[in-house]
């Protein structure tokens, strides 16, 4: 019998997202956030099955593929649940599903009911939690609020990476359906509490960094942080020049 999670394990897809990688070039406006980019962050719902792969979704693409996309972090998750929460403080005439860059907005699947190496059935294809999500400088200057990232580490609402364990269609609508939960101690709550909020403690970071099923990059930063007291935060949400 799988162990009980804090909220029940299952979910739906409200939304599907996938888009290209396209190059945002400056307006001459000066603001911190008008300058040339490139970003797969802008994204477009998808109203037919979608082929997911082990890499992710066919027709899907990341600008960055150094820090985003792989094979731990084929899918990017998002909880329909916080939207409210975003609509409600931040000055913006809108915010829609998609609107943090991930691939499926879901319901039912909160940060602390989720946990590390959780299987799903998904449509036709399988996935496994890997990781929470680490939004990056692109989150806020695509929305043009400068804290935005800091935001949302400090609320703990940053959602979550699937890798695929069986590729097959998915499609919105579909059910996220619990197989197994070997890690029932490693909700995705509590990994980002040890991430952003414990920076200091070397035994969690140790023992997270420890488990299996954990993305690589988050095995090897933990470890590295435990050993050396080494962040890599400001150089992940720093703006670039």
């Amino acid at each position: 019998m799988l162990p009980s999670p804090e909220h029940s394990a299952s979910g739906s897809v409200m939304a599907l997202h996938m888009g290209r990688a396209q190059e945002i070039t400056p307006a001459g406006s000066g603001e911190w956030w008008d300058k040339d980019w490139q970003t797969g962050f802008y994204k477009e719902p998808q109203t037919t099955p979608c082929w997911l792969g082990y890499e992710g979704f066919r027709g899907d693409e990341q600008a960055d593929p150094r820090h985003h996309g792989g094979v731990d972090k084929a899918v990017c998750v998002y909880s329909a649940e916080h939207y409210a929460y975003w609509r409600s403080v931040l000055p913006l005439d809108a915010l829609p599903h998609g609107a943090f860059g991930e691939n499926l907005t879901v319901s039912g699947l909160p940060e602390d009911a989720v946990c590390i190496g959780d299987l799903f059935s998904l449509g036709g294809a399988l996935v496994q939690v890997s990781q929470p999500r680490q939004p990056c400088w692109k989150l806020a200057r695509r929305w043009r609020i400068k804290d935005l990232t800091a935001q949302v580490e400090q609320t703990g609402f940053t959602g979550f990476y699937f890798r695929v364990i069986h590729h097959g269609p998915v499609s919105a609508g579909d059910e996220l359906v619990l197989q197994q939960r070997p890690f029932p101690q490693w909700s995705i709550a509590r990994c980002n509490e040890i991430m952003h909020h414990q920076k200091g403690d070397v035994e969690p970071a140790l023992a997270l960094s420890e488990c299996s099923l954990l993305s690589a990059s988050w095995k090897d930063g933990l470890w590295a942080r435990a050993q050396r007291g080494v962040s890599t935060r400001e150089a992940r949400v720093a703006q670039p020049a």
